[in-house]
């Protein structure tokens, strides 16, 4: 009798303690998703992984100020560039998990840098989440407006002959620019002599003064500056042709066949930012990014407007680019190299 009455007490006990723990679970959830009701609550920084004054620069002010129409909340854009965007993304990682500190973030934050560096100061899959992504961007192959290069054949040729002098510019090690260029390399087999920078404007002034001599770039950009003299456009990286540039042929139909690359963008949080925070984000987000305003201004800059996916679709997405880019990483010889 003492047994059996030992165990009902038992049961007792532990079901008291089931409720306990399911009731704080429940309180936590209505605590968490009444903070996301309220959110935000003070403003709200967008940590940029590049400097002032290139495309990514466009895009985060573009959206920071549609974020802060529709959520009433300031959203201050504050530049920590360098190491291919690792700093930005590594500030981020280690951030209070609240929303109110968030990265722009690209393929390279996300999915390159993985293979590219030998020790990584933050998990993609675990320190961050994606809260939405937002647009892709193809690039475009640019060469100093005085280099007697107007092909693919003469770079390749022009190469051949002095190998290790011709130079190409990035905007970071692990960058897309500077795997976009270490592809070009395996591919033509030449050899390059890589010049990082932190961003892709002081690159791109670089190839246009002459410093260097070639550099993957926005498609907005190349444009503009091929019309003006001061750049040879060769090709785009995707498969298929442009908006922005549509006389520029895909490099995979003039000498590279098979080259078929785009970064793409996002803005993710702290990994451990509540589940609500993270979905009011990303229907805010999408909604911009759908905004009949918005979708010219970003097409016109070389960006393709992307919007979809919740945040655990794209958490998944981007384990998938993960293995794809190493993949890419390890074929360029790009692996652990940082």
């Amino acid at each position: 009798m003492r047994e059996v009455r030992f165990f009902r007490l038992l049961d007792a006990s532990l079901a008291r303690s089931m409720t306990a723990v399911l009731m704080a679970v429940a309180l936590v959830s209505i605590r968490t998703a009444a903070h996301a009701q309220d959110y935000p609550t003070r403003p709200v920084t967008l940590v940029m992984p590049y400097p002032p004054g290139g495309g990514t620069d466009f895009a985060g002010r573009l959206l920071a100020q549609g974020l802060e129409r529709r959520l009433g909340q300031p959203f201050i854009l504050e530049y920590r560039p360098g190491a291919g965007s690792a700093i930005a993304a590594t500030y981020v990682s280690r951030a209070p998990a609240d929303g109110h500190t968030i990265l722009y973030a690209t393929s390279t934050t996300m999915a390159i840098n993985v293979s590219v560096h030998k020790r990584l100061a933050y998990d993609p899959t675990k320190d961050l989440a994606p809260i939405a992504m937002f647009a892709v961007t193809p690039f475009v192959l640019v060469v100093n407006a005085s280099l007697p290069v107007n092909s693919i054949t003469d770079l390749a040729t022009l190469a051949k002959s002095k190998p290790g002098a011709l130079t190409y510019a990035s905007n970071g090690p692990g960058g897309a620019t500077h795997l976009f260029a270490e592809l070009l390399k395996t591919m033509l087999g030449i050899e390059l002599t890589h010049v990082p920078y932190k961003g892709n404007a002081p690159a791109l002034n670089d190839v246009v003064a002459g410093h260097v001599a070639l550099m993957f770039v926005d498609p907005s950009v190349a444009v503009q500056l091929a019309k003006q003299g001061k750049l040879k456009a060769l090709g785009v990286t995707t498969a298929q042709r442009v908006p922005m540039a549509p006389d520029l042929p895909p490099l995979a139909e003039i000498g590279l066949p098979g080259f078929d690359a785009a970064s793409w963008h996002m803005l993710v949080a702290p990994g451990a930012t509540p589940r609500p925070i993270l979905n009011k984000l990303n229907t805010v987000l999408t909604a911009i990014i759908k905004d009949p305003a918005v979708v010219p201004e970003m097409t016109k800059r070389g960006f393709v407007p992307t919007a979809g996916g919740s945040p655990e679709q794209l958490a998944a997405f981007v384990k998938t680019e993960i293995d794809r880019w190493g993949k890419v990483v390890r074929t360029a010889g790009a692996a652990g190299i940082e």
